[in-house]
């Protein structure tokens, strides 16, 4: 099996409260100025940031070559950065004379870069680069204010890993668990003797988030320019039952989210029989854990009906192109490059990601983890697409009061006091 780390889905964890930049210009793109990026024989430098992890070395080199090779007058030169920082340097880049000509960034951090006018808009331009069928979950937080300013790269969500061993030992096919209903039956029939259904730590927040959406309900909402936390909404607490009924039937901790401790690292040691992760998570606990290679799968966590699969929290990447850049139009044609059906295809297979749009996920379903991704995907969403939701995160309320849920207080009581922390986060001008 072949699976990318934890470490891929810098974007879907990452949450670092960062100085914003806002909408500009309209992306025509009228050509490249003139200025340091032009090299010798009249070819132009085109300076790209990518994230590590995101594109492996062998990748790297071919689109370099294959795209030089139909665009000869160009010479891209691709720098890899870092997660931890990136989002001071890229403000700092944004506000310079010299930014980079295309940045990638994680897909909920657009709306921050696009606030004070730091990107350019590609909002006449979406049919050209296939916007029709572009992920949902990457598409609407690269828009701001109604204009699309970063372009959907890649995605990744949560899945189900499940050990296929202790699934046949209770005598469950998981190509039948299509419902939230037959989960919880199979679960609870799972959960006999000394191994646990599922491993839930009771702070999944990604996850409660997902089956919120399954009940129409949102994290927070805006109208009239205010905000308001959706956690006491009925939908929401419909949600926050069905997560207490399937947390219930494992042991875990109540009081911490999947990093402590990792829950990989959890279902290595014991008769866990589940947990919802990225597929990276299963290679984490063959690694731990050698006996149980081989014995590891995948199935999208199941929705209401099984005509549609669970909504997933999508985390992955956007490119967006600085206004400030120098090379406007060869970026756009790098942005159609790389976001387009050939190299997207070659990506997912190359690097386990979910291509990012809904025609093209068949080009993963010769990797299991990745598959089951992609059926998620089509049924992704983000978090409220505000600049302010970094320090929601930063508070996280929404930990706190599954906690005191699972702990025996009363739901809506709790649920109305985070709620009120949302809306007051999220409406604060700070």
């Amino acid at each position: 099996m072949k699976h990318r780390s934890l470490a891929l889905l810098g974007a879907l964890l990452l949450s670092s409260a960062l100085t914003a930049c806002s909408p500009s210009g309209d992306g025509s793109g009228g050509g490249s100025r003139d200025g340091s990026g032009d090299a010798a024989g009249g070819r132009t430098v085109l300076d790209v940031w990518l994230m590590r992890d995101s594109v492996s070395a062998a990748f790297q080199q071919e689109f370099e070559a294959g795209f030089e090779e139909d665009h000869p007058e160009i010479d891209v030169k691709i720098q890899i950065q870092e997660w931890e920082g990136i989002g001071e340097k890229v403000t700092a880049a944004l506000a310079s004379n010299d930014a980079p000509d295309v940045i990638e960034v994680g897909n909920t951090q657009v709306a921050q870069y696009a606030q004070s006018g730091g990107l350019t808009d590609f909002t006449g331009r979406v049919g050209e680069l296939g916007g029709d069928s572009w992920l949902t979950g990457l598409a609407e937080p690269g828009a701001y204010e109604g204009r699309q300013y970063g372009i959907p790269y890649y995605a990744a969500n949560r899945v189900v890993i499940y050990r296929t061993d202790l699934f046949r030992q209770a005598g469950i096919d998981a190509d039948t668990i299509r419902t939230r209903e037959q989960w919880i039956a199979a679960t609870e029939k799972l959960d006999q003797g000394g191994t646990q259904g599922i491993y839930l730590p009771g702070q999944s927040w990604y996850t409660l988030s997902g089956f919120i959406w399954d009940e129409g309900g949102d994290l927070a909402v805006e109208s009239g320019g205010e905000w308001k936390g959706g956690l006491d909404s009925p939908a929401a607490l419909r949600a926050m039952e069905f997560y207490r009924r399937l947390q219930a039937l494992g042991k875990g901790p109540k009081d911490s989210d999947e990093a402590q401790p990792p829950q990989a690292e959890a279902m290595a040691k014991g008769q866990i029989a589940q947990i919802i992760a990225t597929p990276g998570g299963a290679s984490v606990v063959a690694e731990k854990n050698p006996d149980l290679k081989g014995k590891l799968d995948f199935f999208p966590i199941p929705g209401k009906s099984a005509a549609t699969p669970g909504a997933v929290f999508t985390g992955g990447s956007d490119l967006v192109v600085p206004a400030v850049a120098a090379h406007q139009q060869e970026a756009f044609t790098f942005l159609k490059e790389l976001t387009g059906d050939a190299w997207q295809k070659k990506l997912a297979l190359a690097m386990s990601y979910v291509p990012n749009r809904t025609t093209l996920a068949g080009a993963v379903a010769s990797d299991p983890g990745a598959a089951a991704m992609a059926v998620g995907a089509a049924n992704g969403h983000a978090t409220p697409n505000t600049p302010q939701w970094a320090a929601v995160e930063a508070k996280n309320p929404i930990k706190d009061y599954m906690t005191a849920v699972l702990t025996g207080r009363d739901p809506r009581t709790e649920a109305a006091k985070a709620s009120r922390v949302i809306a007051d986060t999220l409406n604060s001008d700070s």
